[in-house]
C-alpha cells in the first residue's frame, strides 16, 4: 500500500511540473506577440491579451474542469466486489449515460430496467452498453481527433503552434471520452495522461526541425528529388502522420484506463496494446486526412454558400 501511494504521488509531482512548464510556455508566447503587438496601439495588446484569455479558457481551463469534476470510475470496478460506494457510482453514471442522444434505444431500455433493479444487473448492463457502444465510439472520437492533428500539424510550419495545438486537440479528445463515458480515470491515471499530453506536444514541437534525411532512405530521396516541391511537402506530412499516431496513442491510452479489462492488466500491456492499436488505426486515419485536405483547401477559394446548400453537402458526404 505504501508502494502504491509513493507511486501515486511520484506521477501527481511529475504533471505538475510539466503543467507548470506549460504554463511558463503559453505565457511567454503570449507576452511575447503582446510586445509586438504595443508597436502598433496599445489598445491592440490589450484586446489580445483579452482575446489570449478568452481562448485559453474555452480551449483549456474548461476541458480540464469538465474532466476533472466528472466521477471517477472504472469499469475495472464492475468485477470487484459490490459495494455501496459503487452501486452509487453506477447508478450515476447510468443516468448521465441516458442523456445521450445517440445512445440506442435498446441500450436505453436496458439501462431504465437495469436501473429499477439490483446493482449486479446495473453494473451487467454497464459492461454491456460499454463494450457494445461506447467502445465503439471512442474509437470514432480518437480517430477524428488524431485526423485534426494531422492535418493542423502538416499544414503548420511553426514548432510553438504545433505544440499548443496537440494540446489543445488531445485535451478535447480526453475531454469528450470523459462526457461520452461519463466518468473518468482516477487522478493517478489522469497524471500519466497530463505527462503523456505535454511528452507528445513537446515532440511536435521538436518534429518541427526534423530532417526527412534521417527519415527515408537515400535512393528515395534521390527519386522524389526530381519533383518539385516533393520534399518539403512530405516533411510536414512526415510529421503530421507522427504527431497523429502518438494522438491516437493518447486517445487509447485514454479509453484503456477507462475501460481495463481486469484489476490484473499492467501499465506494460497498456503500453504495448496502445501502440499495437495506434499503429493499426493509423492508416485509415491518414487515408481520410487526404481525403479531406484537398477539399479544404478548395474550399478556401470558393465563394460563401448558404447554410442550406452546405446542410445539403454535409448530408450528402454522410451518405
Amino acid at each position: 500500500m505504501q508502494k502504491k501511494d509513493s507511486t501515486k504521488y511520484f506521477w501527481y509531482a511529475i504533471s505538475l511540473g510539466f503543467i507548470l512548464l506549460f504554463i511558463l510556455i503559453l505565457l511567454s508566447s503570449v507576452l511575447d506577440v503582446g510586445e509586438r503587438l504595443r508597436g502598433i496601439h496599445p489598445y491592440v495588446e490589450y484586446g489580445f491579451y483579452g482575446l489570449s484569455f478568452l481562448l485559453v479558457y474555452f480551449l483549456i481551463i474548461r476541458p480540464v474542469h469538465i474532466i476533472i469534476f466528472s466521477p471517477s470510475f472504472s469499469v475495472e470496478t464492475t468485477l470487484d466486489e459490490p459495494s455501496r460506494k459503487n452501486a452509487m457510482v453506477y447508478r450515476k453514471v447510468a443516468k448521465r449515460l441516458l442523456t445521450n442522444p445517440d445512445l440506442p434505444e435498446g441500450e436505453q431500455v436496458r439501462l431504465k430496467d437495469a436501473l429499477n433493479s439490483n446493482s449486479e444487473d446495473l453494473k451487467l448492463a454497464l459492461n454491456h452498453v460499454f463494450s457494445h457502444h461506447i467502445r465503439k465510439q471512442m474509437n470514432q472520437v480518437i480517430k477524428r481527433n488524431a485526423k485534426t492533428v494531422m492535418i493542423s500539424t502538416a499544414i503548420s510550419q511553426n514548432g510553438r503552434l504545433d505544440f499548443f495545438t496537440v494540446v489543445v486537440v488531445n485535451l478535447k479528445m480526453i475531454k469528450e471520452l470523459v462526457v461520452m463515458c461519463g466518468f473518468r480515470p482516477s487522478y493517478k491515471n489522469l497524471a500519466k495522461l497530463t505527462v503523456n499530453v505535454f511528452t507528445t506536444a513537446l515532440i511536435a514541437e521538436g518534429l518541427e526541425n526534423m530532417d526527412i534525411n534521417e527519415v527515408l532512405p537515400t535512393s528515395t530521396l534521390n527519386t522524389l528529388s526530381d519533383i518539385p516541391f516533393i520534399r518539403p511537402m512530405l516533411s510536414s506530412v512526415t510529421q503530421g502522420v507522427s504527431n497523429a499516431l502518438l494522438t491516437l496513442r493518447i486517445g487509447i491510452v485514454t479509453r484503456k484506463f477507462l475501460f481495463s479489462d481486469s484489476n490484473e492488466i499492467t501499465k506494460e500491456k497498456i503500453r504495448h496494446g496502445a501502440l499495437l492499436e495506434a499503429a493499426g488505426m493509423l492508416p485509415s486515419v491518414i487515408a481520410e486526412a487526404f481525403m479531406i485536405l484537398p477539399r479544404k483547401i478548395a474550399n478556401l477559394f470558393k465563394k460563401p454558400q448558404s447554410k442550406e446548400e452546405d446542410t445539403k453537402e454535409e448530408s450528402v458526404e454522410d451518405k
